[in-house]
């Protein structure tokens, strides 16, 4: 299986570059019966879509999709599913001045060695963020089925820009109805103002900012993973680093776990409203591999954005001296906000594929 598949049963294969023709998924093992449209998948790329607001890049792309194979009358009807968004605002000129001078944090070097020279480079290829739109596009497949289903519901948001960070408790009611309803992706209304402050302001300044997205999933059956080498949060944690940017994932009380006592950190069992579950969740939903009923929570950390105004050294390999390089075009000053659908979409295509392995999901579905 190349680098570019993911899943076992619920199988992706991204392709395109930033700058080609288009960009797409290919999806092999999605159960027939699922109604699906243009507008469920469009609706989810419209969340990530760039040239929205500020905060994102200006790059403007309307994104929009087109099913060419695998739905009929629609229903997705069990062949691959095949979906494309072609690229129409692309400008390659500002690359075409760094070729011998890679940019500091990107992969524009080590590909150009990988391959030979022959990647393409144009706005870094296969290793731009505009390849999410792929993932984008099958997870929007992915939380359908989840949810048409399953009743299974993905919910992310941003929960940290640079050092401004929701610290309070959220409920998922309120995530739900506030996350997309301001340029950030925060629920918080007024932390959301603030930190939409602090990405212009950073941005004026020729800089960028990281962040975190938190991802909650609810409705989860219990007993999804497949041990050892495939279990859940193993699976979820390697698809969510091939988002570009993530430089950390953890689950539950995460690396906070590091600091607690046994007692503080185990999660007993409970009867709650007809169930064994978790009365804590410390473990975020998943223990020795296998979904526990609880809530699965992971956080999501994303690097500033290596594209950036100001400045930086870098060496340039023609001459193999160091010169400074400014980083021209249009580029995100943080991913946090365009990350969080993203995060959504990836998490269910991992979800998706384990609840078809596990015998969740049959190959025929009818909608419940």
């Amino acid at each position: 299986m190349t680098g570019n598949v993911l899943g076992e049963r619920f199988v992706v294969m991204s392709f395109g570059e930033s700058h080609g023709a288009c960009v797409g998924a290919l999806i092999d093992g999605c159960p027939a019966g699922l109604p699906i449209s243009v507008e469920d998948i469009q609706r989810q790329l419209d969340l990530r879509r760039p040239g929205q607001s500020l905060v994102t890049t200006q790059r403007r792309e309307r994104d929009e999709v087109e099913i060419l194979t695998g739905v009929f009358n629609g229903y997705t009807t069990g062949a691959p599913i095949l979906m494309i968004t072609r690229n129409k605002d692309v400008d390659s000129t500002s690359y075409l001045k760094l070729r011998d001078t890679p940019r500091p944090s990107h992969a524009d070097f080590f590909a150009h060695v990988k391959y030979g020279g022959f990647n393409d480079w144009r706005g870094g290829g296969r290793f731009s963020g505009r390849v999410t739109v792929t993932y984008t596009m099958a997870g929007a497949l992915a939380l359908k089925l989840l949810n048409v289903y399953l009743g299974i519901d993905v919910i992310a948001y941003t929960k940290q820009i640079g050092e401004l960070k929701v610290t309070r408790e959220l409920d998922i009611e309120e995530i739900k109805n506030n996350r997309y309803s301001n340029e950030v992706r925060c629920p918080d209304p007024q932390l959301a103002e603030q930190m939409r402050d602090l990405v212009i302001k950073t941005r004026g300044k020729g800089d960028s900012l990281g962040g975190i997205v938190e991802c909650i999933v609810i409705n989860v059956p219990l007993g999804l993973g497949e041990p050892v080498f495939s279990s859940l949060d193993g699976d979820i944690a390697k698809a969510v680093f091939a988002i570009p940017a993530v430089r950390g994932v953890e689950f539950g009380a995460g690396f906070s776990a590091a600091t607690m006592l046994g007692s503080e950190h185990n999660d007993p069992l409970g009867y709650i409203d007809g169930k064994i579950l978790p009365v804590t969740n410390k473990a975020g939903g998943i223990v020795g591999g296998l979904s526990t009923g609880a809530n699965i929570v992971l956080r999501v950390a994303f690097k500033p954005p290596a594209s950036i105004a100001k400045p930086q050294r870098t060496l340039n390999t023609s001459t193999m001296r160091e010169e400074d390089v400014v980083v021209t075009g249009r580029h995100d000053p943080t991913v946090v906000p365009r990350a969080v659908p993203v995060v959504e979409s990836i998490v269910a295509i991992v979800l998706a594929d384990h609840a078809i392995r596990g015998g969740f999901i049959p190959p025929v579905i009818k909608v419940r």
